[in-house]
């Protein structure tokens, strides 16, 4: 289990990353980089760090998955994720 501190960190950038995007998206159209310069760093989307959506583990995520290796192995033995089977040969 991440820190709840981080994982509060992660989705306060998330909102500030929504909050500029069409702002970052018109500035960048207009080539205006200085404009872009004064928005806040954690503006970019670059800055956001993939997390488990369950406990906010940020190492072995699976993107298609939205999930930590564990969790997904986890959750494949149950049966909770459709599509998903123990390989066996």
């Amino acid at each position: 289990m991440a820190r709840k501190a981080k994982i509060e960190r992660e989705k306060r950038l998330k909102k500030t990353v929504i909050k500029y995007a069409p702002l970052r998206k018109k500035l960048k159209a207009e080539h205006d980089y200085k404009g872009l310069s004064l928005l806040p760093r954690d503006a970019s989307p670059v800055r956001m760090h993939s997390r488990d959506e369950f406990d906010g583990r940020p190492h072995a995520f699976l993107r298609k998955f939205g999930m930590s290796r564990l969790n997904f192995r986890k959750l494949a033995h149950e049966g909770k994720i459709p599509g998903v089977r123990k390989a066996s040969w």
